[in-house]
This record gives structure tokens, C-alpha cells and sequence, in this order.
């Protein structure tokens, strides 16, 4: 009996050992998985709370769920509305993240007891009563044809938030998701991508950055990095080692997990002589836009607002930040659906926006001329000028069509020669079936002019 009473004690011991390993483990050195999870969920909530001004019961149901469907119900997830903070903790202990909203800055993920910088948010004038772009009203279209393919649950895709369709420098058709609308502010994801990439033409426009400039960050001195240009990260030719797959063992995915996202992005490893291969990769666009930041100098933290979102009225634009300040160049731009179609009108304007120049004359051609090495079947698939090429991807569409493409089928289509720019944004996963193609080829048919 005493021995059996022994072995009893001595299994209680080691599972409590075992146990209190565990939550050591856990609390002290959570895996990075964790941590990024509560990263991803923090960050999310924050944003669609703060800045879209959703309901928090509705992001965790729907987004969150969404992103991370394996742990999301693991997690707690408290939101504070008086200090404008969103903390969580995976089963309310461990991995915890935190994420606070600055006014016009958007969330950014920082520590618990972190306050950021509290700086004056920019100012939004209010738009005149107007029609789109110089205001908000529209004049909707009758058409049936395009009313028809607007409106067919096929075409529009699970999970659609917003389709806007711009046709000769006007709004003609409309249509949003249950419980959104024109105003609710969306995360264009990689759409954000293309308009980092203007920024850094602005900056350029300005005399501070040049395609060709090397030589981009110290700690790349004396190694082949040093060769890497302006032009190779805008063309995603750097390169340097990136994963876009979050669930790759690869780390580069992770930067997410880093307080300087630039800094991580810069000391990836080259396994590729610069402008030889394309890469598709985030990092590229963070350390784009560290380098536009860095040119810029003192204004770089207005310079959106200032030089690209006050002139086109993208009242609603904020573009986040990592703790460290560099811009997310790479997917964190907070738009509603007329202001991303202001900027898809802006590139179809070639960069002029009311009569005034705002990119490099010719630069919107530069970023729409073809990546050679991003053949992937039917011709180059990317543009110089982070967005991608209709025809390289298959697309049944004009030949001059180009795109900004994001994650969860983002995307805004513009076609010069048929001065039509058309968006579509939703949840949608990727792995369905559903291509935003079918929805793009019958909005563009029935708004062709005879």
C-alpha cells in the first residue's frame, strides 16, 4: 500500500513539475507563434475599433476568427475604450500583446505600459458639398448591365465589403457589405504597397531620393547588399531573403514580432545578385519606405498626410507605423472605398491631381512598366512601381490595365484606356476558388462605351 501510495506521489510530483514547467515556459519565453497571434489579434482589433469604427464584438467575430482560426478562441481579447488600447493574451495569461490607438496614427503594438508619442493629429478639412472626387455625393448609374454584374453574389465573392466603380473621373455604381459602407475605413492590405511606392516618387519628385541611389543603409557597407538600389526594392528585385507565407518555419514572415520592422526587413541575407530575381516580399516595402522617411527628414511623420492624402481629400487615410515610427509600407493603410478609388483615379491621371503634378512627370509609366524577370506564363506579372500587370496574370482585360492587388482579394483595377477604375474589398479566402477576374471582365464589358 505504500508503495503504491509512493508511485501516487511521485506521478502527482512530476505532472505538477511538468505543469509548472509549462507555464514557466509560457510565461517567460512564450513560443513566437503565440506571440505573433496575439500580435495579429491585437493589432487587428485595435485598428478596425479605432479607426473603422466597428464593433469589437464584430472584429473578434469575424476578422479575428478569419486570421487565425486555430487559436482565436484561445484568446482574450479585452478592449479598453477610454484610453483607446487593445490588450491580449492567449487563454488571458500568456503571450500578452498590446496595441494603442494615436488619433490620426492609427494603432501601434507597444508594451504594457507603454504610452506613444502623443503628437497633434493632422488636420482633415471637411469636404465641400460636392460631387466625387472634390466631395462625397454621387451619380449613380442606371445602367442594368452593370448594375447586373454589381450586384450578383457570384461575382462580387464572399465576404465582400465594398465594389466601386469610377468611370470618366466619376462614381457611377456602388455597392457594400452588410454593415458596411462608403465611409467605413478598410485595410487595403498589399494595396498599400503601391501608394508607399508614390510616396517614395513624391520624395523623388522633391529632390531628397533617386532611383539609382546604393549604398541605402550602413550596416550594408562593405557587403554585396551595398549594390541594392531605390529601383530594386520598388521592383522587388533586392534580392534578399523573404517569405510571404505566415505559416512558413521561415522566420523572415514574422516582422510582426520585431519593435523595428525596417531593421529586421535590412538584415535578411542576399541569396540573389540584386535585380537578377523576383522576390514578392513585405520587407522590401518597409525598407522602401524607411528610406523615403529617411530622405525626408524631420516631416517624414506628415509627409502622407501633407503631400498625398490632403491634396486627393483621403480624409479618411491613415497610414500606421511600427513602435519604431517607420511607416507599414507594406499593408497597414486604413482607407474607405472613395478614398482608395481617389488614388486609383490619381494613377490613372498619370499623378496629377486639380491641375498640379504631384509625381515625377512619366513616373506613374515607370511603375507600370513590366518587371522582366516576374514572368510567370503570359508575360512579366509586376510593375516597376509595386502594382501588378493585368495582362501578365491572364486577365480578359484592355492591355493597358494595371493593378494594386491585397491580401484576402483586395484589389483596385484601373484602366486608362477606358478611364474606368474599379475596386472590389472584402474578407475572402484565398483558397476557394474565387478570383476577382470574372467580377473586373464584367464590370469593364458592361461600362464600355459604344
Amino acid at each position: 500500500m505504500r508503495r503504491v501510495q509512493k508511485l501516487f506521489l511521485f506521478v502527482v510530483a512530476i505532472t505538477m513539475i511538468g505543469i509548472s514547467g509549462i507555464i514557466g515556459w509560457l510565461t517567460f519565453s512564450p513560443p513566437d507563434g503565440l506571440l505573433s497571434a496575439s500580435a495579429v489579434a491585437a493589432k487587428m482589433v485595435c485598428s478596425n475599433v479605432f479607426i473603422a469604427k466597428r464593433d469589437a464584438a464584430s472584429v473578434i467575430g469575424s476578422d479575428v476568427a478569419f486570421a487565425l482560426p486555430h487559436v482565436a478562441n484561445r484568446l482574450k481579447i479585452s478592449v479598453d475604450p477610454a484610453n483607446q488600447r487593445v490588450e491580449v493574451a492567449f487563454r488571458g495569461l500568456f503571450a500578452k500583446r498590446d496595441a494603442q490607438y494615436e488619433d490620426g496614427r492609427g494603432c501601434t503594438l507597444v508594451s504594457k505600459d507603454e504610452i506613444p508619442d502623443r503628437a497633434a493629429p493632422p488636420s482633415r478639412p471637411a469636404k465641400p458639398d460636392a460631387l466625387w472626387p472634390a466631395g462625397e455625393r454621387v451619380q449613380l448609374s442606371e445602367d442594368k448591365r452593370l448594375l447586373a454584374a454589381l450586384n450578383d453574389p457570384a461575382l462580387q465573392g464572399p465576404g465582400m465589403r465594398a465594389i466601386v466603380v469610377v468611370q470618366d473621373g466619376r462614381i457611377v455604381a456602388e455597392t457594400y457589405g452588410e454593415g458596411f459602407s462608403a465611409s467605413t475605413p478598410l485595410q487595403g492590405w498589399s494595396m498599400t504597397k503601391t501608394v508607399n511606392a508614390a510616396l517614395a516618387g513624391m520624395a523623388i519628385k522633391d529632390g531628397k531620393l533617386s532611383l539609382d541611389r546604393q549604398n541605402l543603409f550602413p550596416q550594408w557597407a562593405g557587403d554585396a547588399r551595398a549594390d541594392i538600389s531605390v529601383a530594386d526594392l520598388m521592383a522587388m528585385t533586392s534580392g534578399l531573403k523573404w517569405s510571404e507565407a505566415g505559416d512558413s518555419p521561415d522566420p523572415d514572415g514574422l516582422e510582426n514580432l520585431a519593435k523595428d520592422a525596417a531593421a529586421f526587413a535590412r538584415d535578411r541575407p542576399l541569396v540573389a545578385p540584386p535585380g537578377t530575381k523576383f522576390n514578392y516580399a513585405g520587407g522590401s516595402s518597409v525598407l522602401l519606405a524607411r528610406l523615403w522617411q529617411n530622405a525626408v527628414g524631420a516631416d517624414a511623420r506628415a509627409y502622407p498626410q501633407e503631400r498625398l492624402f490632403k491634396p486627393l481629400g483621403m480624409t479618411s487615410a491613415v497610414l500606421e507605423a511600427d513602435p519604431s515610427g517607420t511607416f507599414l509600407g507594406e499593408a497597414f493603410l486604413f482607407a474607405n472605398a472613395h478614398d482608395w478609388v481617389r488614388f486609383g483615379e490619381f494613377l490613372r491621371l498619370n499623378g496629377e491631381w486639380n491641375g498640379e503634378q504631384l509625381l515625377p512627370a512619366g513616373f506613374v509609366d515607370y511603375m507600370r512598366s513590366p518587371v522582366l524577370v516576374s514572368e510567370e506564363g503570359h508575360g512579366p506579372v509586376y510593375g516597376r512601381g509595386q502594382l501588378w500587370l493585368g495582362p501578365g496574370q491572364g486577365f480578359r482585360l484592355p492591355a493597358d490595365t494595371f493593378m494594386m492587388q491585397g491580401h484576402l482579394r483586395q484589389v483596385i483595377a484601373i484602366i486608362p484606356s477606358r478611364k474606368l477604375v474599379i475596386l472590389r474589398m472584402g474578407l475572402t479566402r484565398e483558397d476557394i476558388g474565387y478570383s476577382t477576374a470574372k467580377l473586373l471582365q464584367a464590370i469593364a464589358a458592361a461600362s464600355q462605351k459604344s
